[in-house]
């Protein structure tokens, strides 16, 4: 903390000035925690989902209850679904009846998101732009006044060269 202390005295006032004034901004938010808190409890059941079943462990999984689902029917042990497995087709066409709406409903809801986050993109941009626009204008500014004192600091030199001469005369 005292190496903090000391560093700080160290600084110009310029450099002061310029670390009061960026404390003293308002701390950007996150566009990702402000659009997760405004999710329904239907987005984030579709988001998780569409999460798992885009995931190894589902393929896993899924792959897993179809090998034991004909391997005990096949084998009959208990035959609740005979060879052409028709329960099997009708459960695997219901989830993916099921799915297929669930991971359209997180799309769309990733594509608001996507358009939120763009929005914001582009008003940080536009910010910059006028930031960049009002530094360049300063820049300008300045420009001319250093082609002024320039001139200035020249007169000045061509009148000390005549005062010299003029001493030197004397």
């Amino acid at each position: 903390m005292h190496e903090l202390e000391a560093k700080l005295r160290e600084l110009s006032d310029h450099e002061r000035r310029f670390l009061a004034r960026l404390l003293e901004r308002p701390h950007p938010h996150d566009p990702n925690i402000a659009f997760d808190q405004q999710m329904t409890l239907g987005q984030r059941v579709a988001d998780r989902v569409a999460a798992f079943g885009g995931s190894w462990t589902f393929i896993g999984l899924f792959l897993l209850v179809m090998a034991v689902w004909i391997a005990i029917n096949a084998a009959r042990v208990a035959t609740f679904d005979p060879f052409p497995f028709i329960l099997l087709n009708l459960l695997l066409s219901c989830l993916a009846a099921l799915q297929a709406p669930v991971i359209m409903m997180s799309q769309n809801r990733q594509a608001v998101k996507d358009r939120y986050d763009a929005k914001c993109d582009y008003e940080v941009n536009v910010r910059a732009e006028m930031e960049i626009t009002h530094l360049k204008e300063k820049l300008d500014v300045r420009d001319v006044e250093i082609a002024e004192l320039i001139e200035i600091n020249r007169r000045q030199l061509v009148l000390l060269e005549r005062l010299s001469e003029r001493t030197a005369q004397s």
